[in-house]
């Protein structure tokens, strides 16, 4: 049945939008937009066209969970608390750990299963059933990724630095969310904006509201203008966050650990005051030596 009825089709409303065939990126989301303005798209496919764009050119860095948040499994540890953190922590997939290197990527559904039928009793055991790890390098365009992803139905890659270092993760979510957005499921708690990490460090995401930061650290930092922390370290840069930048706030020390050109994702939070005496014991220590 034609739509002729109707009008033209959004398909031949948007051909004649590119009528003029553009020269660039940046021309082609100026006609997008356009057509967002005139109601030939609506908001949501412009957002997930404008994230197609970018999945061609971002690259893994870009969007990978740092080290610092990555929970992994260890098998220096006793099986009984490797299995209590994975209770703890609820994820599907664990990159294993072995005498410092990683050595598979474990599923909870192979380790329920293992369980039920009564075949992990050690950690060899746990070890045994633990899939062959996925690595690819900080680099590697992210479109690629997908690609790989869906061809060798892998939905969590390894990152690695120049250094054949763990970098980071990234999984086909992380790839796809690009595209359409946060994609959240059962488990996902909206009350994990700060995580505790070694010591008194902590992993804080930029999205964090300012009051639960505030609550969280027993400060009172505001500027009058921002409700998140990402705005915030923002408006006291003066321009978009870039990582390893750092800012003070009160007792606290606030370092950019992931971003964008567009924003920041991602802070590491850890006491001023330890910074500050961390760095005078450095400067102290030559007259110190020089005094001996």
């Amino acid at each position: 049945m034609s739509d002729s009825s109707n009008g033209p089709s959004w398909i031949s409303r948007l051909s004649k939008v590119f009528s003029d065939e553009p020269e660039g990126r940046e021309e082609i989301l100026e006609k997008l937009q356009n057509a967002q303005e005139q109601g030939v798209i609506d908001s949501d496919a412009l957002l997930m066209i404008q994230g197609v764009l970018e999945v061609s050119e971002a690259r893994v860095r870009d969007i990978m969970l740092p080290r610092l948040q990555i929970v992994l499994i260890d098998l220096s540890k006793e099986l009984d608390e490797i299995l209590e953190e994975m209770l703890e922590t609820s994820h599907s997939r664990y990159p294993v750990m072995d005498e410092g290197e990683i050595v598979g990527v474990l599923l909870a559904k192979d380790l329920f299963r293992s369980l039920v039928k009564g075949e992990v009793k050690t950690k060899e055991d746990l070890r045994a059933i633990c899939r062959e790890p996925n690595f690819v390098p900080e680099s590697k365009r992210l479109n690629v990724l997908l690609r790989e992803f869906k061809e060798g139905r892998n939905h969590l890659a390894l990152v690695i630095d120049e250094y054949d270092e763990l970098a980071g993760l990234i999984t086909i979510e992380d790839v796809l969310e690009q595209i359409v957005g946060n994609i959240e499921d059962e488990h996902d708690d909206h009350d994990e904006n700060i995580k505790k990490r070694a010591g008194e460090i902590y992993a804080v995401k930029a999205i964090t509201p300012l009051d639960q930061f505030n609550d969280f650290f027993k400060t009172q930092v505001d500027d009058g203008n921002s409700e998140s922390l990402g705005g915030y370290v923002a408006n006291i840069l003066g321009h978009v966050p870039i990582v390893g930048e750092e800012v003070e706030a009160e007792n606290w020390l606030i370092k950019v650990l992931q971003a964008t050109d567009r924003r920041a994702d991602l802070f590491q939070v850890s006491p001023l005051q330890a910074d500050m005496l961390e760095s005078a014991n450095d400067d102290q220590k030559p007259l110190d030596e020089a005094a001996v």
